[in-house]
């Protein structure tokens, strides 16, 4: 059984209360993840692109209010 198989049964066996917390904390996991891969894109400058076509699009009209 994979280390990965092995924490699904684990998972899988946990009480409700228990598993609620597991999501929570899996949850806060992902989006730490999430901020720190935005993070790392913004410093690359990956994001530099999409930020001047969208400052670009909105100067020219091509744009809808939220």
């Amino acid at each position: 059984m994979t280390e990965l198989e092995q924490i699904e049964d684990r998972v899988l066996k946990l009480s409700a209360t228990d598993f609620e917390e597991f999501r929570k904390w899996f949850r806060e996991q992902e989006w730490n993840e999430w901020d720190r891969q935005i993070e790392q894109d913004s410093e690359s400058g990956k994001l530099k692109t999409l930020a001047e076509k969208v400052l670009a699009d909105n100067a020219a009209g091509r744009t809808n209010p939220i």
